[in-house]
């Protein structure tokens, strides 16, 4: 008796599984970054704030010094923002920036420190940030303390270290080559030098969390710790780097604002955790981790920065500033548990 021999589309008990036609290979995406939704209209809301402020004083916001104030008061807050964002996507918080900017300009900003010239006060300032974020990192991954605790006690304890070295008075800054970055001789066609900074570490910022495997790291931890430490993943090492890159980032915005105002205050730095949460969670970012953007996170600086100075412009109080704020922040928050839930 002859059997049939099975056929390719066939299968039994021997033959095992059918063949699977293996699929074409969708398009390959293009390197670089896409604009999403939420970034348009990001972006989209960036241009009726230009249009509002444009309208109400078109004299004194289109002028070409208005808009370079608005870019360098948003340069400093934004490079705290980029490393708040890399703390938040891993599922962490960091309410000591402010803290330690200001910890980090004053100790800058000393007698002893400005001897050394433009390199001294920006080698400190760095220092001392990455020394508070080493505090953070370390007590946050190896001491088990929850983010919340660790960064508010280092909140609290950085503004008195700042206290205590000013003994509250302003240290005014000497340096003629630190002076001179804040001149309009120094803009490189016609851009500020904290702009441009701010553009270099925005664009560093980038590249390591989309382009690295630090960013895919962290954004491991921040969708789930456990797997990524089944994965493979060192976890509290990967913690303690995030708070360094935070305190770093803190550092070099200590530098900018010594730049910026001429001296070092223990004031410096006041409610820039706010801002710069506020603008990293409006720009997309999850706030229970996992998501990061850092161009949504700039683009949300922009939005508050621009706020602010048509407030200003308009002589307008500043408790109305703040409540305009919160209302963003909440509305924003709103969106994401929306969004999260549609994605769920």
């Amino acid at each position: 008796m002859t059997h049939p021999v099975p056929t390719a589309r066939q299968s039994g008990p021997d033959q095992g599984p059918a063949p699977v036609t293996p699929k074409k290979p969708g398009p390959r995406r293009t390197p670089g970054p896409r604009l999403d939704l939420h970034t348009l209209s990001l972006l989209g809301i960036l241009a009726v704030l230009v249009a509002v402020g444009g309208f109400t004083e078109p004299d004194a916001f289109l002028d070409t010094g208005n808009l370079q104030l608005v870019l360098t008061q948003a340069s400093v807050i934004g490079v705290v923002t980029v490393g708040v964002t890399f703390v938040i996507t891993s599922g962490g918080i960091d309410l000591s920036v402010g803290a330690m900017v200001a910890l980090a300009s004053v100790w800058a900003s000393t007698l002893a420190t400005q001897e050394y010239g433009l390199a001294g006060i920006l080698f400190t300032a760095v220092l001392v940030g990455l020394g508070a974020g080493l505090v953070n990192g370390v007590l946050i991954a190896y001491g088990r303390v929850v983010p919340f605790i660790a960064t508010l006690a280092m909140l609290a304890s950085a503004r008195g270290v700042a206290l205590m070295i000013t003994d509250g008075k302003t240290q005014i800054v000497t340096v003629d080559a630190v002076l001179d970055l804040g001149l309009p001789d120094s803009y490189v066609l016609g851009v500020p030098p904290l702009v441009l900074i701010f553009a270099a570490v925005t664009a560093a910022g980038w590249l390591l969390l989309n382009r690295t495997t630090f960013g895919r790291r962290t954004l491991a931890i921040g969708g789930n710790a456990e797997a990524a430490r089944l994965a493979g993943i060192d976890v509290r090492r990967q913690r303690l780097y995030l708070y360094l890159l935070s305190g770093l980032c803190c550092g070099i915005a200590a530098f900018m604002l010594i730049i910026l105002s001429g001296s070092g205050q223990n004031t410096a730095g006041n409610l820039y955790e706010l801002d710069a949460i506020a603008a990293a969670i409006i720009g997309g970012t999850l706030l229970s981790g996992g998501r990061g953007t850092i161009t949504g996170s700039v683009l949300g600086v922009l939005i508050f920065t621009t706020i602010t100075n048509i407030f200003a412009l308009n002589n307008l109080q500043s408790d109305v500033q703040q409540i305009a704020k919160g209302a963003i922040i909440v509305a924003a928050v709103l969106v994401q548990s929306r969004t999260a839930r549609t994605e769920t």
